[in-house]
């Protein structure tokens, strides 16, 4: 498969990466382990899935969904990145809650970075991550004009972790974070950017031609990266 899809527009886009993503569910096997992202890109793909004939035609009681980063927000707080999949998604697809592995925003960030990665472990079966056996079947994640992705932002600290799944990030934004790092990112059969906007048309050709030293340029999946933008992303 061609790693560079380009849609005419935003809509055209959520409709290439849902019929992509409809069809990597039908051919597995069994569980499917997705790794979401935030911003308006994904929530355009969210919104198409969860209308007919996605949301009928996916087997959603095979998918386990994750997040690849989150605000270390109350989850009905308009910045969560679990609230907006809820809104977009959860509310309106039959999935079981069992199914639903959001980054937890309560207690202290550390803690709640230890305790997703405890469950990540469980979910794996492991503690050390091994490239013939990814955490992830796929990683869904955005690219911004920083060229930070997920919450790999750059000039802190989470971009030299190696060891730990999951990192709290205090610095650097206004709100802390917690990211999954670049070890558990990269541990993925797929790996998808979803970039729109010609905002992103000079960080996005500049990470793919390997030009540029910014976080998402230093990530390096285990199985494909696959690239889906927009006519003006791709300007």
């Amino acid at each position: 498969m061609p790693d560079l899809h380009i849609a005419v527009d935003r809509e055209a886009l959520a409709t290439e990466v849902a019929d992509w993503f409809a069809a990597r569910v039908a051919a597995a096997a069994g569980l499917v382990r997705v790794a979401l992202s935030g911003g308006s890109t994904p929530r355009d793909l969210f919104a198409k899935l969860a209308a007919p004939p996605y949301r009928e035609a996916i087997p959603w009681a095979r998918v386990q969904l994750f997040w690849g980063d989150e605000r270390f927000v109350p989850e009905d707080h308009p910045e969560s990145n679990y609230g907006m999949t809820r809104r977009a998604l959860l509310d309106h697809i039959v999935i079981p809650a069992a199914n639903i592995h959001p980054i937890p925003t309560d207690g202290t960030p550390e803690d709640a970075a230890r305790r997703y990665e405890a469950r990540l472990r469980a979910v794996y079966g492991a503690e050390t991550l091994n490239p013939a056996r990814p955490l992830f079947d796929i990683v869904f994640l955005g690219l911004g004009e920083d060229g930070h992705t997920a919450s790999l932002i750059p000039g802190q600290a989470v971009l030299a972790e190696r060891r730990a799944w999951v990192a709290a990030v205090t610095e650097g934004r206004p709100e802390t974070r917690i990211t999954l790092t670049y070890p558990a990112l990269e541990s993925s059969r797929h790996v998808a950017f979803l970039v729109a906007g010609a905002s992103k048309a000079a960080i996005c050709r500049a990470v793919r031609a390997g030009h540029a030293d910014v976080p998402a340029a230093h990530l390096h999946p285990h199985g494909e990266t696959l690239w889906f933008l927009d006519r003006a992303a791709a300007s």
